[in-house]
């Protein structure tokens, strides 16, 4: 099997569980190959292995509850073993915690690894790779895939168990004591805070973070971790995730519901009045943070967020900049921003990808969440809530995405036609323009005719897809620009346009 097909942009990700007819194509025996892949990257592209007097690299292994977990991580283990690598087990941990094992001196890990699938179904999983530096790179992945099937160093190392998230929530709850600007053990005491983990890998903030800094925890659900995820997918970006964390936070009248994804490196929140705050709203309420912390700094999102979220970052005094899809592109150009002398603390996409320059350029769901508690108690002096915080934020009055499967053989050539295509139909058509600051796709905004909005069409990252994202302030007029586009899309007979046609005829 063509072990480059399991890339995942900066991630691994495959089937390990045969499900319906899916044959697994991440099995332990793919994964220990992978591992020869790993120890090849870390010893001859980043020379590793070579600050260390023994020449042996010291790598750790985390995971979160998905049932595949243990096979793989043996896996991986069994493979090291046989390289002379010092292996630290983890056990059950998360994203973020597994590349602090990179940073805490008393692990002092050359590299790191988390077994997870983020919020996909319970028969995928994956890895994500870890040095002090940051996440491995696209590039990095394609390396240690084509080297996978190399030659291996032969020699024994070593296994020893951990529990980093011990030391990972003790951290956390130091920062946010520093955030708060007090030395108080319990600075929560008086707020009821519910955590929903969805039986990923979340449920230790309750009690670990939450608990220790006096929270009330009563109504956290799904903290148990559990693979199959029986309640609801784990999912900042799902609405019946969120569903259920708003009517528990509503059913229990908290200050506040936390819901994380199944790894941890991205979470959502419900204020005290039921108001999700996810996507526009979340990156909304951290612009808020960052700003009033380094005015007039820069904050680096994704392509499709709403127009009206711009308009609040510069009312904030910042300025947004619209990137490309995907979390390691917000986060690189971050990096590359604050790297030419622009100031910018935040990078962070609508589905819940946050990194803070000040925490390592690293997109920690939990850390999100710390800043946001280290606001409660003086959102409780001035009786006021998160929601208030971004009450100047305009909403839309109807959003819809559609995904469109291209089924020509030469998926992105095909898209990316579809798109130029788009621009210059664009250019012929009365109360349309293209919207000049984008990088991704093509942006156009929409008035006259078509109320006031915008629509942007995409290339998917890792799908074979055309995503079609459209927002309008006046409600029926999402239905008038599609009328417009599907005009354009029917010219494209390897488009598959099912869901567009089904909208229209309602």
């Amino acid at each position: 099997m063509d072990l480059k097909a399991l890339q995942n942009g900066s991630d691994i990700r495959g089937i390990a569980v045969e499900h319906e007819g899916k044959t697994a194509n991440l099995t332990p025996a793919q994964v220990g190959k992978i591992a020869v892949g790993m120890v090849h990257w870390l010893r001859d592209e980043k020379n590793l292995a070579d600050k260390h007097q023994s020449g042996q690299l010291k790598i750790g292994i985390g995971h979160d509850s998905r049932i595949s977990a243990d096979s793989l991580k043996q896996a991986l283990i069994d493979s090291f073993f046989e390289q002379n690598v010092e292996v630290l087990d983890f056990g059950l941990a998360t994203t973020p915690a597994m590349f602090m094992a990179t940073q805490f001196p008393q692990y002092d890990c050359d590299a790191a690894i988390m077994i997870t699938a983020s919020h996909l179904p319970y028969y995928f999983n994956g890895l994500k790779l870890f040095t002090k530096s940051g996440g491995a790179e696209k590039a990095d992945i394609a390396f240690i895939l084509e080297h996978a099937d190399e030659p291996a160093l032969v020699a024994k190392g070593s296994v020893t168990k951990y529990s980093i998230l011990e030391d990972y929530s003790a951290d956390l709850t130091d920062k946010i004591r520093k955030g708060m600007k007090t030395a108080e053990e319990k600075p929560l005491s008086g707020f009821h805070i519910i955590v929903d983990a969805g039986n990923g890998a979340g449920g230790f903030f309750a009690e670990k973070v939450l608990a220790k800094l006096g929270a009330d925890i009563t109504g956290s659900q799904f903290l148990e971790p559990d693979g199959m995820f029986p309640n609801h997918i784990p999912n900042p970006d799902n609405k019946e995730a969120m569903a259920s964390i708003q009517q528990a936070v509503l059913k229990n009248k908290a200050d506040l519901g936390v819901i994380f994804d199944t790894d941890v490196d991205r979470s959502a929140v419900v204020d005290a009045s039921g108001e999700v705050i996810n996507r526009n709203n979340l990156i909304a309420v951290l612009a808020t943070i960052v700003l009033a912390e380094y005015p007039g700094s820069s904050i680096v999102t994704n392509s499709p967020t709403s127009s009206h979220l711009k308009e609040f970052i510069e009312s904030k005094g910042g300025k947004q900049v619209r990137y490309i899809s995907g979390y390691r592109n917000v986060i690189n150009k971050m990096i590359e921003l604050n790297d030419e002398g622009i100031d910018t603390q935040l990078a962070i996409e609508t589905s819940g990808h946050a990194a803070f320059k000040e925490n390592y350029y690293l997109d920690d769901g939990a850390y999100v969440i710390a800043k946001i508690l280290m606001l409660l108690p003086t959102l409780k002096k001035e009786g006021s809530t998160l929601g208030d915080l971004i009450s100047s934020l305009k909403q839309p009055a109807e959003t819809q995405e559609l995904r469109f499967e291209i089924l020509d053989s030469h998926v992105r050539d095909y898209g990316e036609q579809v798109i130029r295509d788009l621009s210059g139909f664009v250019l012929s058509q009365r109360g349309m323009k293209v919207d000049p600051e984008n990088h991704e796709g093509i942006r156009v905004n929409v008035y006259d005719e078509y109320g006031r909005g915008w629509f942007l069409l995409r290339m998917s990252l890792h799908e074979p897809l055309l995503v079609l994202q459209v927002e309008n302030d006046q409600a029926g007029m999402n239905q008038k620009v599609l009328d417009e586009l599907a005009l354009f899309f029917e010219g494209y007979k390897q488009l598959d346009l099912t869901k567009l046609y089904e909208i229209l005829k309602k």
